[in-house]
């Protein structure tokens, strides 16, 4: 399979602190890679080095072959909005905005597709994520499920090639979670590439392989293969959890 990120020796340090220490693994395209580890160990440090959302202090991160820890800011700014989606535990929607258009304004910004085509992507986004019916109301008067799914549509507007996630359930509840958790299955099957920090187990058994982080350095890896809806979750739980028991998790 084609390598679409490809982190090599990857350090962040704060000051005198160094929080990662020579990072180094690739994801390949249509992969879907979890990454977990104790509070402190970097994890969400190391997510924001690899997307663009921080610089590291040395080291490379090659999106498609194209050292993106290199590039000047204008050009990160571009790849960010037009190869990266992006969502938080919180949704930080715009608030005196609705729905639809929190969705549509990253498109419209970018000019990657005229405004007609992000409008009917906007459309076919939130027909699959189940938002269709609350798209022109106000953010307030949804529920958070319905924020962060506005969000993932947001994040997807784009058609980006990766879409990062930090922490992207750590608000909902689990059957909140599941429904969230489905639509990014959706995404991954359909082809897109997703990296996600996690500290839930039930989440990232999601993954196909999930990077278990500690004291800012790898510290095993462990693969699960594609996900195949509730056919295999019990095994895959298990599997996990005596994984992250090893871990010391």
């Amino acid at each position: 399979m084609k390598t679409i990120l490809d982190v090599k020796n990857l350090c962040k340090s704060f000051g005198e602190t160094q929080v990662l220490h020579n990072i180094n693994f690739k994801v390949n395209e249509g992969e879907f890679v979890a990454i977990m580890g104790q509070s402190g160990s970097g994890k969400s440090t190391m997510l924001y080095n690899i997307s663009g959302m921080d610089r590291p202090t040395s080291g490379n991160v090659l999106l498609s072959g194209e050292d993106i820890s290199k590039v000047d800011e204008e050009r990160l700014s571009s790849i960010r909005l037009n190869r990266m989606g992006f969502i938080f535990q919180h949704s930080y929607l715009l608030k005196n905005l609705s729905i639809r258009d929190n969705i549509v304004l990253p498109g419209f910004k970018s000019g990657k597709y005229s405004r007609e085509k992000v409008s009917e992507n906007a459309e076919s986004i939130m027909k699959k994520t189940g938002i269709i019916s609350v798209a022109d109301h106000d953010i307030k008067k949804v529920s958070g499920g319905q924020l962060q799914r506005a969000a993932i549509c947001r994040a997807l507007i784009n058609k980006p090639d990766i879409l990062f996630g930090d922490e992207p359930t750590g608000s909902l509840n689990s059957s909140t979670t599941k429904e969230v958790m489905d639509n990014i299955n959706d995404i991954n099957i359909e082809g897109t590439t997703v990296i996600i920090v996690t500290h839930d187990a039930k989440v990232a058994a999601r993954a196909s392989r999930v990077i278990f982080i500690m004291d800012g350095s790898i510290n095993d890896e462990l693969e699960l293969g594609k996900y195949n809806g509730n056919k295999d979750n019990s095994f895959r739980d298990k599997k996990l959890t005596q994984w992250l028991d090893k871990q010391g998790f």
